[in-house]
């Protein structure tokens, strides 16, 4: 008989768009009654101030499958900030899970005894909500996609340390980068 998917945690991280609207999410799939149940209950259960988990959901009374915990980055700055975290990211994660569901990445026949608890960045800049939705829609199916698959491999690492690290806040010059 095959191993279970997802036997241990698999992690998964994607980076989608820019500036104000770019999605970060960092993701752990787990199976029911292993460490990320432990984790998932207890993010949900001990709220810190700015950064309070909930269930995704596709619509209300409808959460997505496997269950998603949605955990901030960033505290909630306003109006518009705060219906991009609860409004855009949160439909935009969701519909990323039950595409990466639809597309088999997950198999659907284990959502039920999965779980997953999803660490996502939301610029409190952000002024479209429309892009908010499309980047974590597309942060939540490649951070899946990375955790299934395992990448990047440690070649890819290797790799990419080879030309530098880069990302949108910071990117050491040669001479900074040199031993």
């Amino acid at each position: 008989m095959p191993s279970p998917f997802a036997p241990t945690a698999l992690i998964g991280e994607s980076f989608v768009g820019a500036g104000a609207h770019a999605a970060h999410t960092n993701l752990v799939i787990g199976r029911k009654g292993g460490p990320v149940e432990t984790a998932w209950a207890t993010a949900l259960a001990t709220p810190s101030a700015g950064h309070v988990p909930f269930v995704t959901v596709l619509r209300p009374s409808v959460p997505v499958k496997p269950l998603t915990l949605f955990v901030t980055k960033a505290a909630a700055a306003g109006d518009l900030h705060e219906r991009a975290t609860w409004g855009s990211a949160q439909a935009g994660l969701a519909q990323g899970i039950a595409d990466a569901v639809a597309d088999g990445l997950i198999p659907a026949a284990d959502a039920d005894d999965l779980l997953i608890v999803a660490a996502v960045w939301v610029n409190p800049a952000v002024d479209d909500l429309d892009a908010s939705f499309r980047n974590q829609r597309a942060a939540a199916y490649g951070a899946v996609r990375a955790a299934v698959t395992g990448t990047p491999t440690v070649s890819d690492v290797l790799a990419a340390a080879q030309e530098g690290p880069a990302n949108p806040f910071y990117t050491p010059t040669p001479e900074v980068l040199a031993r």
